[in-house]
């Protein structure tokens, strides 16, 4: 979910692990020289979304990798099947008072660019929840904690990750 870490807690695990890291929103906005937001604004949220599926078809798997993706790459079953394809799936998650307070900070979020942005983030929320935690192999609880705890946590709990390196 937006506003969980994702992109920092994925730059620790790569400075933690060595892993190359992909940031899918990152090589989207770089592939089409604009910000996700624009991007929205521009060509609609399907047009994103299909980007999304191609960014993760692109991305290498031979080599282990810390791969970051935004909050609603759920929406397509396509995209979590190839993601479980490549590895282990992490929720991040937290409780809405944490989302709230950390997403009122941004103001790239097109998601939330509506007359009731609490309203609109509480219903991301219940849409999308059901799809994470099917999706997942591990659940976080993100809330009360900064990106190096976070990324302690997740290293714990994966099998074969190198911790300390």
């Amino acid at each position: 979910m937006m506003g969980t870490g994702k992109s920092l807690v994925g730059k620790v695990l790569e400075e933690k692990t060595g892993f190359p890291r992909f940031d899918t929103d990152e090589m989207i906005s770089l592939r089409l020289g604009m910000p996700i937001d624009e991007i929205f604004a521009k060509r609609g949220e399907e047009y994103f979304r299909n980007q999304e599926t191609e960014t993760l078809l692109s991305l290498p798997r031979k080599e282990p990798a810390i791969i970051v993706t935004g909050g609603g790459i759920v929406l397509r079953a396509e995209n979590m099947d190839l993601l479980k394809q490549i590895g282990t799936v992490v929720w991040l998650d937290a409780d809405g008072a944490t989302l709230r307070a950390r997403i009122r900070r941004l103001r790239d979020r097109p998601l939330l660019r509506t007359a009731n942005p609490r309203a609109s983030l509480s219903e991301l929320q219940q849409t999308r929840e059901p799809l994470y935690r099917k999706a997942s192999d591990l659940r976080v609880d993100v809330s009360q904690k900064n990106p190096e705890e976070i990324a302690e946590l997740i290293m714990k709990n994966i099998r074969n990750f190198p911790i300390g390196e």
